[in-house]
């Protein structure tokens, strides 16, 4: 394994781990609320490791939700990651099956965009770059969850703090860093009224897929860009 290229993953993801501590916290205040222990908070963040999901599961659990139900909901609101998924098995093609396993278990929306940022800028996504990374997210994730489920209790509802604004600004700054690709500003559109659309006449959580599908056709139906980056030889054969 490549340790300069591990610390580079680490030095990346330990910034974003800080950012995302109070989404952490956020969670692990609302499955105290919801009757959830710190340790049930803690492997739920540890095997499920995807905020959004997490958020809904957990609310729809305290509803006393059918199981298939919370289900179809997570599924719907973690969509997005097999699209993510798509546009970066490009970047990954030399991964082992092991590799690749852990690749799309780490995989959250920060780690997407930096790998695609990445790949596109032409440096190779290698596995000790994506697992520095991707480590560093993941092990704060998992402590600032419970260090929230065990405060949780004393802090009430989250709501009354305004902490749960958290989660849509921590995805609009992920879709702004996006801005300067070709066709941003119509896809974000598209997706943004589908996704209004499909909240009004379907409901949450659906209108996350719904907003993501319109967002999806837009882009299929714009012209490609006229330069786009090729896999480089190098991200093709490094182990």
């Amino acid at each position: 394994m490549n340790r300069s290229e591990f610390k580079d993953g680490l030095g990346g993801g330990g910034i974003v781990a800080l950012s995302s501590a109070p989404f952490a916290i956020l969670f692990g205040a609302v499955a105290a609320d919801n009757g959830l222990s710190v340790m049930e908070a803690g492997l739920m963040s540890a095997t499920v490791y995807a905020g959004a999901s997490q958020l809904v599961g957990i609310e729809l659990f305290g509803q006393h939700v059918a199981p298939w139900l919370i289900v179809l909901s997570v599924f719907a609101v973690n969509f997005r990651h097999i699209l993510y998924s798509a546009a970066l098995t490009r970047f990954i093609a030399h991964y082992t099956p092991a590799q690749r396993f852990l690749t799309f278990f780490l995989l959250t929306d920060p780690q997407f965009a930096e790998a695609i940022r990445r790949g596109e800028a032409g440096h190779a996504v290698s596995f000790a770059w994506y697992l520095g990374f991707g480590g560093a997210i993941y092990f704060p994730w998992l402590f600032f969850s419970m260090v929230g489920a065990f405060f949780g209790r004393m802090m009430g509802d989250p709501r009354t703090l305004a902490i749960d604004v958290l989660l849509p600004i921590y995805f609009l700054g992920l879709v702004i860093g996006f801005r300067r690709r070709p066709g941003f500003y119509p896809v974000v559109a598209a997706s943004a009224l589908g996704s209004m659309l499909g909240y009004h006449f379907v409901g949450s959580p659906w209108h996350v897929s719904i907003g993501a599908a319109v967002g999806v056709a837009v882009a299929a139906l714009l012209p490609l860009p006229k330069e786009r980056v090729p896999v480089t030889a190098a991200s093709e054969t490094e182990t």
